[in-house]
């Protein structure tokens, strides 16, 4: 197998009935992250990066086998161990953009956690909008056990989700979080059966695709930046982004429905 189908086979990226599926697909190695697969996650974000709004009206983050995603490849950093800080330095360059892309697509995403997780695969499913998982599912940080730093925004979703005193637990600790824990701490929104785990993800990302864009891309920029500033200014961002859903065609569908006494058709109406 050439180096192209390897990293195309490594990350597969689809589209059926407007949900954009990443699937990490390396679950001999417990899906971690070395160099072709990080380019091929990048190469995949990138295609939903393109397709948002249109063809792509939500994306589905998932993993084939027992384990989300371990991370970084350890292998591949012992291998260069000599030079690890330019391994490190190329492959954040295309990741660290990558990451933030995905994360602040303008619809909604949706991650589904069937198994253990660390490292940079903590980041990949808490950037998320929502995360779902399985009982199976268990985090560790896992740097600090290798004398590193986090990375992908491991330590800024963490921080995010369940506040920074229990990130710095969960990252220098190193000790597992089980599924019930993440759950508690806000880490992970709902809890599935292991069977049931990627149909429910699969159906709710269904869901929101069918959903009226602009809302819902509205809500997740006004939930991510509420932080950000006072609320003065977060009350004009508010009525700004009710101005543009007023007069979109989605949001005249939506009023509509409503007065009829229907369910509204906002797949149909593309967003303005």
């Amino acid at each position: 197998m050439n180096e192209q189908n390897r990293e195309e086979n490594v990350v597969q990226w689809r589209v059926e009935s407007g949900v954009g599926h990443i699937v990490l697909n390396r679950p001999e190695a417990a899906n971690a992250l070395d160099s072709a697969c990080g380019h091929a996650l990048v190469e995949a974000i990138g295609q939903a990066r393109r397709g948002a709004g249109t063809e792509v009206r939500a994306v589905l983050i998932s993993s084939r086998g027992k384990q989300f995603c371990a991370g970084g490849d350890i292998r591949e950093f012992v291998e260069r161990r000599h030079d690890l800080d330019q391994l490190v330095r190329a492959m954040l360059d295309g990741l660290h953009p990558a990451i933030h892309a995905l994360a602040t697509l303008p619809v909604p995403v949706v991650s589904a956690v069937q198994g253990p997780l660390g490292g940079a695969g903590i980041s990949l499913a808490l950037c998320a909008d929502l995360v779902l998982a399985s009982p199976a599912m268990k985090l560790r940080g896992g740097y600090s056990a290798i004398g590193l730093s986090p990375d992908l925004g491991a330590s800024y979703y963490l921080a995010r989700r369940a506040g920074a005193a229990r990130a710095k637990h969960i990252l220098m600790t190193n000790r597992p979080v089980s599924a019930d824990d993440c759950l508690r701490w806000g880490l992970v929104d709902e809890l599935h059966g292991a069977d049931e785990l990627l149909p429910a993800a699969t159906a709710l990302a269904c869901e929101l695709a069918q959903g009226a864009t602009a809302s819902l891309g509205g809500i997740k920029a006004l939930c991510d930046s509420a932080f950000d500033h006072d609320l003065r200014t977060h009350l004009e961002l508010e009525r700004e982004a009710l101005l543009r859903c007023a007069v979109s065609a989605q949001g005249r569908e939506g009023v509509s429905a409503f007065v009829e006494k229907r369910a509204p058709d906002f797949a149909s109406r593309r967003p303005d």
